[in-house]
């Protein structure tokens, strides 16, 4: 695992990322079979292992997380079992921090977005994080009309007659003057006595399946496809931010709107509290943290959010996650089990993975039964071997890690464990590359691992998010030797149904007409148009994860472009890959790597079969230019101190107004905006003669 040393920074190789985007795709696709069809194909260990890898990877490379990571979202895409919901104000996820440090360094990231001075403290609101499930009801004139999922954050699933029969819903507005349209948001959770008294009572009526725990009881119940199925559970909820809403006055602040919300009739927190500070605010988490054992709710930690409205507007948003808002998670709970046997699991890019295989043990309320390893050097330096008695860990209260061996207590007869030389899926030989510490499989695509894992990451919800296309679907129809690359996905239906098929798709064991039908239905509507940032994050190009790829289809905006682009850039001394690596946020380590891609004819050949198959690739969606923005469709670099607000707000509101935010100047810049203190691209602005714009000529362009 190669890293560059910046001081105290550690920066992820590209294998880092490329691990990263893989687990990343893997666990969207776990989490729509959990989510939406309430089917999970693999155990809960093993989704725990590649959780624990993924929090690992976080841990370590802060760097990697964005806001499409699974540690930033909450639930799947909506399913058919439930009516699609559109929401009018998306739904936002929250970014997650684990100790004081890092709400000290949010709070430091807010004062300077804002230009905030020494003596001005930021006011927080604090709430308890709510373990549950996230909603939305909808009023019109104080009368509910419809209740909502999260979702994906845009689009959710229509619970309206079961959010109906909870009790705590009001179901009319109390008070005068209401909104013509308000919608509410907040969590519907399960109490812990709740929660036991209805395993109780599942048990006593011969259910052998249990629920895990409450957060499980409380989204499994209300997500019943018969409304008096969840009437019959007990589930609560708490009301925290708005939605949509029209024919009210602004609120001044986030405990304004609180209070607004308790007086319509909604059930508020009473441990919500403003915290005057970031010094306040961290005494408010140890104050919840120790009252957290007596709460007949579970919470996993503690969100701020800046108290003043006017701050937040300013905040605004990265892609589906608030920079004015944190989620700060509580420490671990620590308990001792055996590790029984170390496992490998063989990735989508040939890593192994060592896991462990732990005597089952309840932590947090949830049965353990394995944990990732991460790499041979991880498990060499914690020196852990089968039978060893070990601590572990569910950080987060969600991911299960191994903390460290008890010595003391560990068997005579232990042995270190032995890395294979081969592959243990398809016997190809295993290498370690000089500088990276991950082993990996040379099979490529003669793995069946490795194909089977593309194929995942390319259907994958952040992909094409081809609905029906799960784990077991896709091993099925690569052992039956019906789907082999991305390019047979789009041809399955014809030669279904081409005359001569011994044995169609109907006819075997796991399908059915209708299963058919609507899996086909789910490959054209794909066929017909995918967003061009989800193509390019489906061909698995290392280290171009979700944002990279949003990124990449603003800038080129089609995907001739692109590949155009992509096949001039095979040149590093050319204008293309200059370009290339001048977009913000993409270095010359991801340039290679996409030279590297765009190398290799078998690349190129699958991109030009998804082409030949019909596989229709919608240009980026970029800001509308509205005819007043000087900036739209524009190049802009910021250089040097901004004064009058941080450079983050300027490049959001830039881009906001439909820029291209780059990180170098070239002869294609149209706009350098300098600071105090600029230095090297001030210079090189003025030699191309690109025009320069002081912070105050910004602003009064914007």
């Amino acid at each position: 695992m190669t890293t560059t040393d910046t001081g105290s920074a550690r920066l992820p190789s590209g294998e880092v990322r490329e691990d990263y985007a893989r687990l990343c795709a893997e666990i969207a696709h776990h989490d729509a079979l959990y989510y939406q069809n309430d089917a999970p194909e693999i155990s809960d260990g093993d989704y725990d292992a590649l959780r624990a890898r993924l929090d690992a990877l976080e841990a370590e490379y802060p760097s990697l997380v964005t806001d499409q990571s699974p540690s930033q979202r909450v639930g799947a895409a909506p399913v058919t079992l439930f009516s699609p919901v559109t929401h009018r104000v998306p739904m936002l996820s929250l970014a997650n921090t684990y100790d004081d440090d890092e709400v000290v360094a949010f709070n430091d990231r807010v004062r300077k977005f804002l230009g905030l001075g020494a003596g001005t403290p930021v006011a927080y609101m604090g709430e308890p994080k709510i373990d549950g499930l996230s909603f939305s009801a909808r009023y019109e004139n104080g009368v509910y009309v419809q209740g909502a999922t999260r979702g994906d954050g845009t689009v959710g699933e229509d619970i309206t007659e079961n959010l109906r029969t909870l009790s705590d819903l009001p179901k009319t507005l109390r008070g005068d003057r209401l909104p013509a349209t308000l919608e509410v948001r907040g969590e519907v959770y399960m109490k812990k006595s709740d929660f036991e008294a209805l395993n109780e009572q599942l048990a006593a009526n011969g259910e052998r399946k249990l629920f895990a725990n409450p957060r499980n009881a409380a989204a499994g119940s209300l997500r019943q496809k018969d409304p008096a199925v969840t009437a019959s559970r007990r589930l609560s909820l708490y009301a925290y931010a708005l939605g949509d809403i029209e024919g009210a006055e602004p609120f001044d602040s986030q405990s304004a709107l609180l209070d607004q919300l308790a007086a319509w009739g909604f059930p508020v927190q009473s441990l919500n509290r403003v915290c005057e500070g970031i010094d306040d605010a961290l005494a408010y988490t140890r104050d919840l943290g120790a009252k957290r054992p007596e709460l007949d709710y579970d919470i996993d930690g503690v969100v701020f959010k800046v108290n003043r409205m006017e701050y937040q507007e300013r905040l605004g948003m990265i892609s589906r996650s608030p920079r004015w808002a944190v989620a700060r998670k509580f420490p671990a709970e620590q308990v001792e089990t055996v590790l029984e046997r170390i496992a490998l699991q063989v990735g989508r890019t040939g890593v192994l993975t060592p896991v462990a295989e732990l005597e089952p043990v309840r932590v947090g309320g949830v049965m353990v039964s394995r944990a990732t390893l991460h790499n041979e050097d991880e498990l060499r330096r914690k020196d852990i071997r089968e039978g060893d008695r070990v601590i572990i860990q569910r950080a987060g209260d969600v991911i299960p890690q191994v903390v460290r061996v008890l010595l003391d207590k560990r068997p005579a007869s232990s042995e270190p464990f032995v890395f294979p030389t081969v592959c243990p899926v398809c016997g190809s030989h295993v290498v370690r590359l000089e500088g990276e510490v991950a082993l990996r499989c040379t099979g490529g695509l003669v793995c069946p691992a490795q194909v089977v894992e593309r194929l995942r990451h390319f259907v994958s919800r952040s992909a094409f998010d081809i609905e029906g296309l799960g784990h077991k679907i896709l091993e099925t129809l690569f052992e039956a030797g019906l789907v082999r690359t991305p390019v047979d996905i789009f041809t399955l239906e014809e030669r279904n149904r081409a005359p001569g098929t011994l044995q169609r798709l109907e006819n075997r064991d796991g399908f059915g007409k209708k299963k058919v039908e609507n899996l086909f239905a789910a490959i054209n509507a794909r066929r017909a148009g995918v967003a061009l940032e989800r193509f390019i994050f489906a061909l698995g190009i290392p280290q171009i994860g979700v944002s990279t790829a949003r990124l990449l289809a603003l800038h080129y905006g089609s995907l001739e472009a692109w590949l155009g682009a992509m096949q001039a850039a095979l040149d590093p001394g050319s204008e293309a890959f200059q370009d290339l690596v001048s977009i913000e946020g993409i270095g010359p380590s991801m340039a290679a790597d996409m030279a590297a891609f765009f190398s290799e004819p078998h690349n190129l050949e699958v991109i030009q079969g998804l082409r030949d198959v019909g596989v229709v690739v919608q240009d980026a969606q970029r800001p509308t230019d509205d005819g007043d923005s000087p900036f739209f469709g524009k190049t802009v670099v910021f250089t040097g101190t901004l004064e009058k607000m941080g450079r983050s707000e300027a490049k959001a509101r830039a881009l906001e107004r439909g820029a291209k935010v780059a990180g170098s100047v070239s002869k294609k810049t149209d706009f350098v905006v300098v600071g105090a203190d600029a230095g090297s691209k001030e210079t090189k602005a003025r030699e191309l003669g690109l025009r320069i714009l002081t912070e105050d000529e910004f602003l009064a362009l914007l």
